[in-house]
């Protein structure tokens, strides 16, 4: 009885409230976002760059890639994201990562769990999934790491497993979304490396993000992985 006299009180002076819209949730149902918002998210749709994963758009000049990625050298072999990074999505994408939402990684991870299924994406091929690490001081900072908390749901579901101790951040970078497009390869340059313990000869593995924007924090931990033997190396973010 006192249990639920202090759960009611509490939902008086905090109440439960959707993270993108701040509308007020309902204290009984399970949901973190409110079903507006989760209608809004702007999805990723086909047909996709065969790099980056980016829709391309018809008037596209090449046929299965994107303009931005003709002019790119992308050391992953492909890039997969459910939603596009603008609007809702990315108002869910800042409370997770930067206000401490952890527990946002739930509903957002099933997003991109849905579509793995909806677009076969082949999981079974794939021996380690791995999420970008964070830089220890980083980590102190943000006290848990997106990538690994969304690859965690990920790696339950297709029952693969999940390595958090394979690639390391050798150094701190400046956040990507302080730097311009051609600034962000430079600033992630050399800021990866693969743990001696362990051995990825002729491995498949999947990169998980929340982002990819230019792509180059992917790019640089795909190399580093491939320079330690890894036969292909795929990425998939939440967004992009």
């Amino acid at each position: 009885m006192l249990r639920g006299l202090l759960r009611g009180l509490k939902s008086i002076i905090y109440p439960k409230t959707c993270p993108a819209c701040k509308a007020k949730l309902d204290e009984a149902g399970g949901e973190l976002i409110c079903k507006k918002c989760y209608s809004q998210i702007k999805m990723n749709l086909p047909p996709f760059c065969v790099l980056c994963g980016r829709h391309l758009e018809k008037n596209s000049p090449n046929k299965n890639i994107c303009p931005q990625c003709v002019r790119k050298r992308l050391h992953f072999d492909r890039a997969w994201s459910p939603c596009v990074y603008e609007g809702v999505a990315k108002k869910l994408i800042h409370e997770f990562k930067y206000k401490g939402k952890n527990n946002l990684a739930k509903p957002l991870s099933q997003i991109m769990i849905n579509f793995i299924r909806e677009y076969g994406l082949p999981l079974g091929d794939f021996d380690l999934i791995i999420p970008i690490p964070l830089h220890k001081a980083r980590m102190r900072e943000r006290e848990f790491n997106q990538s690994e908390a969304l690859g965690m749901h990920i790696a339950k579901e297709f029952k693969k497993e999940l390595s958090c101790e394979t690639l390391l951040r050798l150094r701190p970078t400046k956040s990507q979304t302080e730097l311009k497009d051609s600034e962000r390869a430079l600033n992630v340059a050399g800021s990866f490396t693969v743990s001696k313990k362990v051995s990825l000869k002729d491995k498949n593995l999947l990169l998980i993000d929340d982002v990819l924007t230019t792509g180059a924090t992917s790019s640089e931990a795909s190399l580093a992985l491939k320079n330690s033997g890894a036969e292909g190396v795929f990425v998939l973010t939440l967004a992009n």
